[in-house]
């Protein structure tokens, strides 16, 4: 190999590292996992339960569940550098509907913090987000 080919060679592969160190965040380029949430948060729901169902580009249909007041359901959320999925979720309660993305590698790679922790908290006023389960600010509501 010439020496001017090597040395274009080289510089090619550290453009693209460059770039993917840029482009990507590092949960996106190091393969992070994350731990997804949606609490049912209602404070006096008990006959009426909270129904999920979700589906993503990386796991298909991941099915639906009937939540009670306080339950829960999480799963775990593995990036890589193939491109930006997300996991759409569609809740169901009381006569209201509302579909929103429960996780979006572009969008919550950075903002699920240091814990990789992104958790819904899902109220009769709308859908709160936190990073800790402790300070949750509110996103939007069912409307």
């Amino acid at each position: 190999m010439k020496n001017s080919t090597r040395f274009l060679l080289m510089l090619f592969v550290a453009c693209a590292i460059i770039f993917m160190s840029v482009y990507y965040t590092a949960g996106q380029f190091l393969g992070t996992e994350y731990e997804v949430r949606v609490i049912n948060g209602f404070s006096n729901n008990s006959s009426l339960p909270l129904v999920i169902w979700c589906v993503s580009q990386q796991d298909g249909d991941m099915g639906g569940r009937a939540l009670q007041e306080g339950d829960d359901y999480g799963w775990r959320v593995k990036t890589n550098i193939w491109g930006d999925f997300g996991y759409l979720c569609t809740l169901k309660w009381d006569g209201k509907r509302r579909s929103f993305e429960a996780f979006r590698v572009g969008r919550d790679s950075r903002r699920c913090g240091p814990l990789n922790k992104c958790s819904w908290l899902v109220k009769e006023d709308g859908f709160y987000f936190s990073s800790d389960e402790v300070n949750w600010k509110k996103h939007f509501s069912w409307c």
